[in-house]
């Protein structure tokens, strides 16, 4: 399936935060856009109905424009009727990755390596921390991933022999917010409740580095209270 500038499609694999004497750890959802490459992350406690659908609805609402197109990969958590009737309320056509093909879902893998796992790493996170990590992606990681840090966007170009090869030039670099923007009459795509200018003003409110840091401080400040909790605990 193609999507063009106007249809938009947001992928949401599931990657979970290390074992630990028989108890799973936190659940984490990205969910990223194949044009623009804007993201959003959020954290679930168990992999059920019951906690992933009201995450799915508040991740595709969190998105700026309208998701058109839902793709995600085979796992039963997405693969159930009550996904279905969510995205079908939304007017949203759901695909799935096919089997033994790892490169349906390879955009937003790559985003689970280097930032998700990068930020969170891979150490065994207790599940009762999902709300306090959800706090830390959407107070402080998810706006700088989408108005600070720059993408790679790739431009397709034919070789002497004729093979289609991925080139990254350096002016394709850009950050999702900024991608938006580039598109044409990307404001008409805007949800209705959303404008332009509301978007600028939260790209301009600090610069890139300031966003950064502000990151850095906050994750600081999650893993010394889960630590603390941990150790209090024990």
């Amino acid at each position: 399936m193609i999507y063009n500038n106007i249809e938009r499609c947001a992928l949401c694999p599931v990657a979970d935060q290390g074992d630990q004497d028989g108890a799973k750890g936190v659940y984490h959802i990205n969910a990223v856009d194949i044009v623009t490459q804007w993201e959003l992350a959020a954290s679930v406690e168990r992999i059920s109905e019951a906690y992933l659908l009201p995450v799915i609805g508040l991740l595709l609402e969190g998105f700026p424009f309208n998701i058109l197109g839902f793709h995600s990969d085979s796992g039963s958590e997405y693969l159930n009727h009550e996904t279905a009737k969510l995205l079908d309320k939304l007017r949203i056509e759901f695909t799935r990755s096919r089997p033994r093909q790892t490169n349906d879902n390879a955009l937003v893998e790559c985003k689970n390596g280097a930032i998700i796992r990068k930020v969170m790493g891979y150490s065994h996170i207790p599940q009762k921390h999902a709300m306090a990590i959800n706090r830390f992606y959407t107070e402080v990681f998810n706006p700088y991933l989408n108005f600070h840090r720059p993408c790679y966007f790739a431009v397709d170009k034919m070789d002497a022999k004729g093979k289609i090869r991925k080139t990254y030039p350096h002016k394709q670099i850009t950050t999702p917010w900024e991608r938006l923007k580039s598109l044409p009459n990307y404001e008409t795509h805007l949800k209705l409740a959303i404008t332009s200018q509301e978007l600028e003003n939260t790209a301009n409110a600090m610069s890139d580095n300031r966003a950064a840091e502000q990151v850095q401080k906050a994750r600081t400040r999650l893993f010394q209270s889960i630590l603390a909790q941990s150790k209090s605990a024990a």
